[in-house]
């Protein structure tokens, strides 16, 4: 389901926006069904109360203790065959992301938010379902956007017809700014919370947001940024790509990485990080 969702978002926001059809996988494929299915939950469950439940069930950061690299290898162990484009452990995924930015010659900071972005779902190791844990984020308390991937889902949430929380603003002040509006639970805003004292605040944005696409490609939310949050999501969007675009069928060496990976982490990391 994972890859699936992954596969989707490459899709629905290609690379290269003049390529046909063809070129991409077929929406009539069964597996799309899978993914209707998974925003079906997303979008249904989703609720104001269900994200201040899970923010005040996840946030002490109680569960674990590891390592950066053991954290990592934990994540091995959640592996989804579902990808038949690509044969890549998770490892894999974010070391791609995380060399195409050092090939680039973006700042270390911005490499180590690429080798970070995906660890928040260790929450799929922690027993939550895969539609609390990955897929396009949006903002709860609000009137849910018709710019979010599958919007005719949100029909069956409760929060559609209530009347604190279906207007446009709804429990929020016109650019109020993100850090005062809650959005849907992940994997994203989890890794924020255990990141937050640890890494430039770019990087945070980047980690924070790289799943909100209604803002990214259609500005669904601006009513709700403040200018701080439009000078941040600049950075977002320099991230994104590497994040949706770095996916080859060469494996990364993990065995050779690795080393330059830890030095990089104990810069900017505690040597045990609380999950």
């Amino acid at each position: 389901m994972m890859e699936l969702w992954e596969d989707n978002v490459l899709e629905r926001y290609p690379e290269n926006p003049t390529k046909s059809k063809e070129e991409f996988r077929n929406y009539d494929d069964p597996a799309r069904d899978t993914v209707r299915e998974f925003y079906k939950m997303n979008h249904t469950y989703q609720t104001y109360d269900f994200v201040m439940e899970k923010e005040k069930e996840f946030l002490t950061l109680n569960r674990r203790e590891m390592s950066l690299w053991d954290a990592v290898e934990y994540l091995n162990t959640l592996v989804d065959d579902s990808d038949p484009d690509i044969d890549l452990d998770q490892t894999q995924h974010l070391l791609q992301t995380s060399e195409a930015i050092r090939a680039d010659g973006h700042p270390d900071w911005f490499v180590l938010t690429g080798f970070l972005h995906d660890l928040g779902k260790v929450l799929c190791l922690f027993g939550e379902p895969q539609w609390a844990v990955v897929g396009d984020t949006f903002p709860v308390g609000c009137k849910f956007s018709d710019k979010i991937v599958y919007p005719e889902f949100f029909k069956a949430n409760p929060d559609n017809t209530d009347e604190r929380f279906n207007t446009k603003l709804g429990v929020y002040q016109e650019n109020c700014g993100l850090k005062n509006v809650h959005m849907s639970w992940g994997h994203d805003e989890y890794l924020y919370h255990i990141m937050k004292d640890y890494l430039p605040e770019e990087g945070l944005y980047m980690i924070r947001y790289h799943s909100f696409y209604a803002q990214h490609r259609e500005h669904a939310y601006d009513h709700l940024l403040d200018d701080h949050d439009r000078a941040m999501f600049k950075w977002v969007d320099k991230f994104n790509p590497y994040d949706l675009y770095s996916k080859a069928p060469v494996k990364p060496n993990v065995k050779e990485l690795r080393p330059y990976y830890e030095d990089l982490a104990s810069k900017y990391l505690p040597d045990t990080i609380r999950f």
